[in-house]
């Protein structure tokens, strides 16, 4: 009865889950599952929906918190493509759950959070990943855009990890909804630091400001970039 015991505690103490990544001997974060993905399913994905990114496409090793606006499931392609390190993705519950999915979210370490965004536990995890010197991805809007908006409302928090963690955020948008053989344009932004929040007991109120800010980086890349393929349009014109 004790050895069926010793056993379990075993079994259990193998099946505990460990959410961040070792860094290796040049201390780099490397998930070799990911690396696989991004060379098996990249170029299929690009012939299908084709993106070309606009801003500094590879991004700096080491920790940091992509944000993006969201559209479709594969959107997590775009992060993907821009550094070699892991990225822990944070979805929600009923894509890490899912039959197909739950295999490969465990493997590639998916962060878990639920529906509203307000999951503790995710928070947790991934300050525990950022403080490693980890990459983490996610979509503040807290689900796909499949209205006419620019953006969804954020759920609240989606700068918080950043703070906590004192790392840069990385901003991504998606310049139009993707479509199939259609090019579409990713931009992505300079790295920048929520710095005046550091060191600060935050309120509700210094969230909410703080993802204001968030949201209107990335709103402000799409309108720059609306006005730059403007100009550069009216010049093909002139000649």
């Amino acid at each position: 009865m004790e050895e069926t015991n010793e056993k379990q505690k075993e079994k259990s103490a193998k099946e505990k889950r460990t959410i961040t990544v070792p860094a290796n001997g040049k201390g780099r974060h490397v998930m070799p599952l990911l690396n696989f993905l991004r060379m098996l399913v990249i170029p299929v994905f690009w012939l299908c929906l084709p993106f070309r990114f606009y801003g500094k496409r590879k991004v700096a090793d080491g920790a940091c918190v992509y944000v993006c606006n969201h559209y479709r499931i594969w959107d997590v392609i775009y992060p993907a493509a821009t550094t070699w390190e892991g990225i822990h993705f944070v979805s929600k519950k009923s894509v890490t759950t899912n039959w197909f999915m739950k295999g490969f979210c465990k493997r590639l370490k998916v962060i878990e959070v639920n529906r509203d965004g307000s999951d503790v536990r995710a928070v947790m995890d991934s300050l525990k990943c950022l403080r490693n010197g980890e990459k983490i991805s996610l979509f503040p809007e807290g689900t796909r855009n499949k209205t006419g908006a620019e953006m969804l409302p954020f759920k609240g928090g989606a700068a918080v990890m950043a703070i906590k963690a004192k790392v840069p955020i990385v901003p991504m948008m998606i310049y139009k909804k993707p479509k199939p053989f259609r090019l579409n344009h990713i931009l992505i932004g300079e790295p920048f630091e929520l710095s005046e929040y550091y060191d600060r007991k935050l309120t509700e109120e210094d969230i909410r400001e703080a993802d204001e800010k968030l949201r209107n980086r990335l709103l402000d890349m799409r309108r720059e970039h609306a006005e730059y393929l403007a100009s550069k349009k009216a010049r093909k014109k002139e000649n």
